[in-house]
């Protein structure tokens, strides 16, 4: 594998029929040696066809079907390990609603040479959300800060799903161990690469709002983090 040809792009997707084959287009015509992988919960809008046809005329594309809806932790876990088994050197987590900016990425895969985990940050200087409430801007900055604070970390943005993992480093966490299931997944694997004395940077990106579809944020998400968040910050596992 080439440097960029060595990196793959995991696309967890439920239901974004609409978002994913703008998604694709934009991740390629911005990032055209990596490869991207669609890991789908057998979407019922037919996400999975959409990605299954696009990919039957583009090899850099493939798709990975799941039998049910079972969270995005485990989604990326499945990714994960079809990354390893085809000795990917870096593996990227993104959003497949084009709330994450193609034109992000060349940045965080050059940090990516010198680090463990590169996260794309909307809260450092330079980074930015578009079309967002301010709701929805304090919510994510205030949990943020508790998560920040709860577990001693120098991570600004905890919660970010835009990432850059190495490989290699990636193979030396217990992924068995992982408990998140939901959003707080992003936070339990920043903390743990933290804790274990693993190079972590932020990159500045600018996260936007999803234009087609509905956030799967919901109150049983919220709650899984608030709960794991506390459990981590006061017994260290």
């Amino acid at each position: 594998m080439t440097e960029r040809t060595s990196t793959l792009v995991i696309l967890p997707t439920y239901n974004e029929r609409a978002n994913l084959p703008i998604a694709l287009a934009s991740l390629f015509a911005h990032n055209p040696m990596v490869h991207a992988l669609v890991v789908d919960d057998s979407s019922p809008d037919g996400t999975g066809e959409v990605a299954a046809s696009i990919a039957a005329s583009d090899q850099r594309i493939h798709v990975l079907t799941r039998a049910a809806k079972q969270g995005l932790g485990k989604a990326y876990l499945a990714g994960f390990a079809w990354a390893f088994e085809r000795g990917y050197e870096f593996v990227v987590e993104m959003d497949a609603d084009s709330s994450h900016r193609a034109q992000d990425l060349p940045a965080m895969l050059d940090a990516a040479k010198t680090a463990d985990l590169v996260i794309g940050s909307r809260w450092v200087r330079g980074g930015a959300v578009e079309n967002w409430p301010l709701r929805r801007q304090i919510l994510s900055r205030a949990g943020n800060t508790y998560a920040r604070k709860l577990l001693r970390s120098k991570i600004h943005d905890l919660t970010a799903g835009f990432r850059v993992f190495r490989a290699e480093t990636l193979k030396t966490i217990d992924l068995e161990q992982i408990a998140a299931q939901g959003y707080s997944f992003q936070v339990e694997m920043a903390w743990r690469f933290e804790r274990s004395g693993l190079k972590v940077v932020e990159v500045p990106i600018t996260f936007v709002e999803r234009v087609n579809g509905v956030s799967k944020m919901s109150t049983a998400i919220v709650r899984e983090a608030l709960w794991l968040i506390t459990r981590w910050g006061l017994t260290g596992k």
